[in-house]
């Protein structure tokens, strides 16, 4: 497997990406119209953490994070690293070594559909990351890849410099010439959010505050007392 390591891609401006680490991940892919998340299979090694940041992307071969190195090399203050493979592997090309370099760098977490081992000294030093699986399993350097080239996961295209925002509820990618946008209407979403848990608390209703009844009387739903429930149903 031949591959490139792109230099200096186009990435979204910090500005909003740090606008967007203010919102959660369930907010920002709402504000995109329920588009951008990465799946549920990809969760957190650590609870109580939100992080933005700019996509610095890895393709790698399975169970070889040579790619990972060369990487390192590519990220900067504000970056995300993002790694995946050319077919699925749950080994774990990502520990604590490989979170320190990133560190020292000021790269702001990782993002993995492959496996991460070290999670303990990960949440000990403070440095965010999401895997699809936990896994003990070293590995090998020994195979080309790419670095900074667009991937696929979970059904979301991500480019190098795109926005990845992460929490305990999963990832989601913003695409970098969305970034503004996304954030304004995030705010708006969350504003609106604001007001009806108001109303919730006043004590009034989804189904009023949505015009739910009326959704429930077009698809034929139907109140009935309970004495009513168990004549109709009374062989």
């Amino acid at each position: 497997m031949s591959g490139v390591i792109v230099t200096g891609p186009p990435k979204a401006d910090l500005e909003d990406v740090d606008a967007l680490a203010g919102f959660g991940v369930a907010t920002v892919s709402e504000a995109m119209g329920r588009t951008g998340l990465l799946g549920p299979d990809i969760r957190p090694v650590q609870q109580g953490v939100r992080v933005a940041g700019t996509a610095v992307t890895v393709l790698s071969r399975p169970g070889d994070n040579l790619m990972l190195h060369a990487a390192v090399e590519q990220c900067g203050a504000g970056d995300l690293l993002v790694v995946t493979t050319t077919s699925p592997c749950t080994d774990g090309l990502f520990g604590e070594l490989f979170a320190t370099a990133l560190q020292r760098r000021g790269v702001r977490g990782v993002v993995l559909t492959t496996g991460i081992r070290d999670t303990q000294a990960l949440r000990d030093m403070g440095f965010p990351a999401w895997s699809r699986a936990v896994s003990a399993q070293g590995t090998v350097k020994a195979t080309g890849g790419s670095v900074n080239v667009p991937v696929a996961v979970g059904g979301q295209v991500i480019r190098p410099g795109d926005v990845i925002l992460a929490d305990d509820d999963g990832v989601v990618v913003v695409p970098r010439e969305r970034a503004r946008a996304t954030v304004d209407r995030a705010a708006a979403r969350e504003a609106k959010e604001a007001a009806t848990r108001a109303a919730f608390l006043q004590g009034e209703l989804g189904l009023d505050r949505y015009g739910l009844r009326e959704t429930l009387a077009r698809l034929g739903v139907v109140h009935r007392t309970y004495e009513e429930y168990e004549e109709g149903v009374r062989p």
